[in-house]
Formats: C-alpha cells, structure tokens, sequence
C-alpha cells in the first residue's frame, strides 16, 4: 500500500465534500417540488446551504433548469382555489420584507462593529502584554547596567587619581630636565 501524499487527501475529502453538496442541492430540488415551493437558482442554494456559484455549476444547473420549467408548465391551483394574493398583500409583504432587510443590516452592521472593537481589544491586549514584557526586559538591563557602573565608578576614581599623580610626576620631571640643563657646564 503507497502512502497518500496531503495534497491526495486533500483532494480526495474536497471531492467528497463536492458530491455530497451537490446531492444535498438535488434533495432540496426534489423536496421544493414536493412542497411546491417556488424554485430559483438563489432560492435552491439557500435551501441547500450552499454557494450560488455550485448552483450554475455543469451538472447541477440542469437540474434547477428542469425544475423550474416543470413548475412553470405546471397548472397554477392556488389561483382557481382562491389563494391568490391580491395586490394590497403583496405590497404588505414587500414593505414587510424591507423592514426586515432593514433590521438585519442594521443588526449585522452592530455585529460587525462588534466584532471590530472585540479584536481591537484583543490586539490592544496582545500589543500591552509585549510591550509590559519589553518594559520589563529594559528595565532589568538597567539594573545591571547601573551595578556595573556602581562597582566601575571606584575603578573611575582611582584613575582620575592616577591621571593626577602622572600629571604631577611629568610636571617634576620636566623640572628636573629644566634644572640639569641649567646647571651643565658648558
């Protein structure tokens, strides 16, 4: 048995999951039939929880095609029973159906701005907690930074002291030098 590469697995479980979208769009077509449901490429993949694109898809929009033209070629029973919406219904409907739509937006923009403050919040949290870790780290190199100048500032001391005895010991000497030049016969 040859082991399978990711990318055959991969493609293998996208395959899979194809076919059973495109088996859960022809179920929803049948069952739109059954229960006389309008039938729409937009309105089979929302039934179906699927993209609109697996819809207009090779294979799948001939079913939806099919569909719809038998509902079209099907007699309208609604209307000879008395069912049909008059005209005040259906603007009803409509203003209806925009309050709807307005709300959602409405709702989805409040989630959406939500979503934008939560993640701020979290990038607040991350970008404090390294800057407290950094804060932090400096901080310490400060204290060592200041020991070590603490234990070198005696060593500074001392130099200085000797810088002075090496100033005072060339001033003696060039004295020197200046006397034993004065005092050599000539």
């Amino acid at each position: 048995m040859t082991a399978r590469t990711p990318a055959e697995i991969l493609a293998e479980s996208r395959r899979n999951t194809s076919l059973l979208k495109r088996q859960r769009v022809l179920n929803t077509i049948r069952r739109m039939l059954d229960d006389s449901e309008p039938i729409s490429f937009a309105a089979v993949a929302r039934a179906a929880n699927v993209s609109t694109w697996l819809v207009y898809a090779e294979g799948v929009r001939e079913h939806v095609q099919a569909a719809m033209q038998r509902q079209e070629q099907t007699p309208v029973t609604a209307a000879v029973q008395g069912r049909s919406a008059g005209a005040t219904s259906l603007h009803t409907d409509l203003a209806m159906a925009r309050e709807e739509i307005k709300e959602l937006r409405a709702e989805r923009d409040q989630l959406r701005d939500a979503m934008r403050q939560q993640l701020g919040h979290q990038l607040d949290q991350i970008s404090n907690r390294k800057l407290t870790e950094r804060i932090t780290e400096l901080t310490e190199a400060n204290r060592k930074f200041e020991h070590e100048v603490a234990q070198l500032r005696p060593l500074a001391d001392h130099v200085q002291e000797l810088e002075r005895d090496l100033a005072a010991a060339r001033t003696s000497l060039r004295q020197m030098i200046r006397e034993g030049n004065q005092h050599k016969p000539t």
